[in-house]
């Protein structure tokens, strides 16, 4: 589950993985233990379709910048530029030119704004587009899976294009692209189960917070949760720092509706009708899967149309998905499905 445009791999690694999982099934003695493994083949099957990242987990780069609490944006956006042009030389001298020329497309020629840095690994980066302190709408993205330093060009295409699309009715926007978690494997066991999501909320929360402080006065901000994302956003308490969320591409959040989650915040859901995601089991089981899909009525998010977009789709220019989710971020209505009846 990725944010951004993805490329299609081979199965081999997928194929085994569904396989492991109903041998498991096979092996125990118990019912309860088949379905479960059946259910993990089930939901690996259908999550596979897209995307894979070539990650680098071993790749060298130096500890990220460290910050006092009263640090401004702008001095965040010089030490992380400084750690970023480092991170892209300490790659390049341990032969991972890859990486390295990855690190120096983040950098965009000097024009980057990132709050957070760090080059180790997979790597986690806040980046921000448009003037964040004097804005009045904030979007925050949250990506899914296999979203990394080494994919991290197509998140970012993500955020200018919905930043781009925000600045043609409302100036004073900004939008943060927020790679601030270990994001799991599209073709992993990690991606079946919330763990990571619970580590990444207690990880969002306080940024949320923060991110109120430097904001301009009265900020708007809103909560944009791709795929895995939703999963992340579902368990994130935002307190009244965030005013919407909302979910797309999501393949459920593991509750079982709107009113459980953590937040007095409006919740949106929406998926294009050309999204593999809805081929998902909306089903839980022993820890598996992620339940209710959000897009059914039943859960109580409030509709929002997404038109005919793939899974890597969301955020493109022209798309009526984009649209919708600026709209979200602005405070207008936007189309529902039901407008299209």
């Amino acid at each position: 589950m990725t944010t951004g445009t993805g490329t299609q791999t081979g199965t081999t690694e997928e194929t085994r993985g569904a396989g492991t999982a109903l041998a498991t099934g096979r092996a125990g003695s118990g019912g309860g233990r088949l379905r479960r493994g059946l259910l993990a083949a089930l939901v690996a099957a259908a999550v596979v379709v897209p995307v894979s990242a070539a990650a680098s987990p071993n790749v060298p780069a130096p500890a990220p910048a460290t910050f006092s609490q009263d640090a401004t944006p702008r001095s965040r956006y010089a030490a992380n530029s400084a750690n970023l042009a480092e991170a892209a030389r300490t790659a390049e001298d341990a032969d991972r030119p890859g990486r390295a020329a990855r690190l120096r497309a983040m950098a965009a020629a000097g024009a980057a704004q990132f709050l957070t840095f760090d080059g180790r690994g997979r790597g986690r980066a806040v980046e921000v587009f448009g003037e964040l302190e004097s804005a009045d709408r904030v979007a925050v993205l949250v990506p899914g899976s296999d979203t990394t330093l080494d994919t991290y060009e197509r998140f970012r295409a993500g955020a200018v294009s919905l930043q781009q699309r925000l600045q043609t009715e409302h100036p004073r926007s900004a939008v943060v692209a927020w790679l601030g978690y270990d994001t799991p494997g599209t073709v992993s066991t990690t991606v079946l189960s919330a763990d990571r999501a619970d580590a990444a909320a207690g990880e969002l929360a306080p940024f949320l917070e923060q991110l109120r402080g430097i904001a301009g006065p009265g900020a708007r901000i809103s909560l944009l949760c791709h795929s895995y994302g939703s999963v992340v956003c579902a368990r994130t308490a935002t307190g009244s720092a965030v005013s919407d969320v909302a979910l797309f591409g999501s393949p459920g959040t593991g509750a079982g509706s709107a009113r459980e989650l953590p937040t007095g915040a409006r919740v949106w859901a929406g998926r294009g009708s050309r999204d593999w995601i809805g081929n998902v089991p909306h089903v839980r089981l022993g820890g598996i899967g992620f339940g209710t899909d959000p897009v059914d009525p039943a859960f109580g998010a409030r509709a929002f149309a997404a038109g005919a977009v793939g899974h890597s789709d969301y955020l493109k220019p022209g798309t009526e998905s984009l649209d919708s989710l600026a709209a979200i971020v602005l405070g207008t209505t936007p189309t529902s499905e039901a407008d299209h009846g």
